[in-house]
């Protein structure tokens, strides 16, 4: 559900303005009303940059951390360090970075000039300097072996140095001034020999061990002083954003600051503020107001608001879709998983998990521990089990006629998109008699009597499931004066011609949706299927391919074989019961539920890893 909110006006003295800020900030539930544009302000900018920045270094030196071993990781605790000497550190080792990365390229291209002299070998461009002094020139030359001509040897004293992969790496040795006329490449050779550029290869790598060291050494001692002046800049930038959204009146004599904090915070607030002699002025919540949102619901609902989250928010006069589809996608999760074997793996990786991890992603685990029910549960009706079919297997014959066919399934998906349908709609209907009142939704409430109905007095035959005459005339009678309400009646206010054409184009959007919206459920069962014949393949795959085996390596080979098989299908499965539950939620149910979104989630005032404000 989403949290009632109350709007507040505060009107502050200036001289008083700076406690005031602080004092809500100690509350730490108000949420700011923002009247300026952030990002319009240059000095927000730059400390929007500054973060940048330290987040930068800080996965960087988080990276150090986790390469090496648990033990040899004692990261220091926080210093505390004044701005100044927090941006100075970060600019001392974003220098190293920077220092490393120009070694780093300068080695690449030291590496490939040592690769190139080997080729000529070891010589001494002080014994090429004294040939010059003598009077004679060395030129370098490379030409393809076929292309090498020996009279280049009698003509211009030409000395092959090596032939490597067909191609030829030669000198010449002649008098000064002479003019070498050869059809070959003359490369760019280094200035230096082959000795000098492996010493100045080893200065290199030292340089950059060090460099290392040093980063390492940073990682540790830096990283949580690092977290700090992150958390002091967010700070600076929430109050610096604060006095932003200040409206200045009076020469600039009063302060006046509009916010949103939860209703059930309200009370508390105003006793706290009323103590301090500070002005406040609740205000009436207009239709135009972007309200924040505060989500509000209980243990196993609350774990699928990330998945609400994911899409957006819902705007204040909404409802909260969360509790309305977690079921369902639970549900639709297990039915595209399919496996009970898979299943059980889930809920027992994240089980482990849990104890590893932090407390921040133990909500996460916890959700997917109860993908993972859902799936051992839904396998366990079908009788799928690692890829095993359990109704084949004898010792389940009692009980094989109490599993899930293949009918039974498309049946089941078919019937859950027709109900999670139908249960949108409804909820359409309650939020438009909410948001505009009961005369408006009654044409919402005549759509879901109707398909009901219909449902109802068709389905049930299809399903051998007979009903009385009577009954059935009851049900067309009430589809029928549904409709013509639907029809007549669907905006309120209109001249009756308006309504029937408004009529006509609903009914055949409620009958072209309905159609391809009940056959994207379709999917669920198909996706459930595909995995547990995959891994039954991966099964007889790993019997028929070892079938000439001897005892032990037909085992291993079998395990490999299943251990590859069985992960692959596995995380092909969880990839494919994510992404079909998402889209069934966020296209087919948000549309029937006529679900909008676009709400800003509810941040309040206070300081960074503060504990949340007024109970």
């Amino acid at each position: 559900m989403i949290t009632k909110m109350k709007k507040y006006a505060f009107m502050v003295y200036h001289k008083e303005y700076e406690s005031f800020l602080a004092e809500l900030r100690q509350l730490g539930v108000l949420h700011i009303q923002e009247v300026r544009p952030a990002l319009e302000d240059n000095n927000l900018q730059q400390i929007l940059a500054q973060r940048k920045r330290v987040n930068e270094i800080v996965r960087a030196l988080k990276r150090l951390n986790k390469d090496r071993k648990e033990e040899e990781v004692q990261l220091a605790p926080a210093r505390e360090l004044t701005k100044v000497d927090g941006l100075a550190l970060l600019e001392t080792i974003e220098q190293q970075q920077e220092k490393k990365t120009q070694l780093q390229m300068s080695l690449g291209s030291l590496e490939k000039e040592i690769d190139f002299m080997k080729v000529w070998g070891d010589f001494s461009y002080a014994d090429i300097e004294r040939l010059k002094e003598a009077g004679y020139k060395v030129t370098f030359f490379t030409t393809p072996a076929s292309k090498f001509d020996p009279e280049w040897i009698d003509t211009y004293h030409a000395v092959e140095i090596n032939n490597i992969q067909s191609v030829s790496y030669f000198i010449t040795i002649t008098p000064e001034g002479e003019v070498v006329d050869i059809d070959a490449e003359r490369p760019k050779m280094p200035d230096s020999s082959l000795t000098v550029l492996q010493a100045r290869r080893e200065q290199i790598q030292g340089q950059l061990e060090e460099i290392d060291r040093e980063l390492q050494n940073r990682a540790v001692a830096d990283y949580n002083t690092l977290i700090e002046l992150d958390r002091n800049l967010e700070n600076e930038f929430n109050i610096s954003n604060v006095r932003i959204q200040t409206d200045q009146q009076a020469d600039n004599k009063l302060m006046m600051l509009e916010g949103w904090l939860p209703e059930e915070n309200g009370a508390a607030m105003e006793e706290q503020l009323e103590k301090d002699g500070f002005y406040y002025q609740e205000l009436e919540i207009s239709e135009d107001d972007r309200v924040p949102i505060k989500l509000k619901n209980n243990k196993f609902t609350a774990l699928y608001e990330p998945i609400t989250k994911m899409f957006s928010l819902p705007k204040y006069s909404e409802f909260d879709p969360t509790p309305f589809f977690a079921p369902f996608f639970m549900l639709f999760f297990g039915l595209c998983f399919g496996d009970g074997g898979y299943g059980l793996i889930m809920i027992l990786v994240c089980a482990w998990f849990k104890r590893k991890v932090n407390p921040d992603y133990k909500p996460y685990l916890t959700l997917f521990q109860y993908f993972g029910l859902a799936a051992v549960i839904v396998g366990t009706l079908t009788g799928s089990f690692f890829g095993l079919a359990l109704v084949d297997i004898p010792a389940f014959e009692a009980v094989k006629d109490y599993f899930l066919t293949t009918d039974h399934l498309m049946i089941i998906a078919i019937a859950l998109g027709l109900i999670q349908i139908i249960f949108g709609k409804i909820v359409a209907a309650f939020q438009t008699k909410a948001q505009k009142g009961l005369k408006h939704s009654i044409s919402s409430f005549a759509w879901v009597f109707a398909l009901i109905a219909l449902i109802v007095a068709f389905g049930l035959p299809a399903l051998d499931i007979q009903l009385h005459s009577t009954l059935v005339t009851v049900l067309f009678v009430l589809a029928g004066i549904s409709f013509l309400v639907t029809l007549f009646y669907n905006s309120p206010g209109k001249n009756i011609f308006m309504n029937f054409g408004g009529g006509l184009w609903n009914t055949y959007n409620v009958a072209s949706g309905l159609l391809g919206d009940t056959l994207s459920y379709i999917r669920l069962f198909a996706i459930g299927l595909t995995g547990a014949i995959l891994g039954g393949v991966f099964n007889s795959l790993a019997v028929d391919m070892t079938a000439g085996m001897s005892i032990v390596p037909r085992a291993i080979a079998m395990l490999l074989i299943l251990a590859f098989g069985h992960s692959l299908n596995f995380a092909l499965c969880t990839i494919s019961a994510l992404v079909h539950p998402l889209r069934l939620t966020f296209v087919e149910y948000y549309k029937n539920a006529e679900f909008e979104g676009g709400g800003k989630e509810y941040k309040p005032f206070r300081k960074v890893g503060a504990p949340p404000g007024l109970p």
